[in-house]
């Protein structure tokens, strides 16, 4: 098992959750939270990924284009998996 495409995802995750809680300041989980979060969306994120285009895969070497689309499913998962969790915080906390 190839472990470098989960560290570029989990990486691009943490840097799409800090950037998304520094964009969306009311959904921000602190530089902490923002990052943890942003791991596992970048997990998952890069995982469907792979899943629904094919790329990305342990087994499709590690060329330029599978580099770009796990930091961009990475990347985008952090960041939208922020906004579910940062969404749903704010929700409860007005109760």
């Amino acid at each position: 098992m190839d472990i470098l495409p989960l560290i570029i995802q989990l990486v691009s995750g943490a840097i799409g959750g800090n950037a998304a809680g520094a964009a969306l300041k009311n959904l921000s989980l602190g530089t902490l939270g923002n990052s943890i979060v942003g791991i596992l969306g970048g997990g998952l994120g890069g995982t469907i990924l792979q899943g629904l285009l094919g790329v990305g895969g342990e087994s499709a070497g590690m060329d330029i284009g599978n580099i770009v689309s796990n930091i961009a499913g990475g990347g985008v998962g952090g960041g939208v998996l922020l906004a579910i969790i940062g969404l749903i915080k704010n929700m409860l906390g007005k109760k």
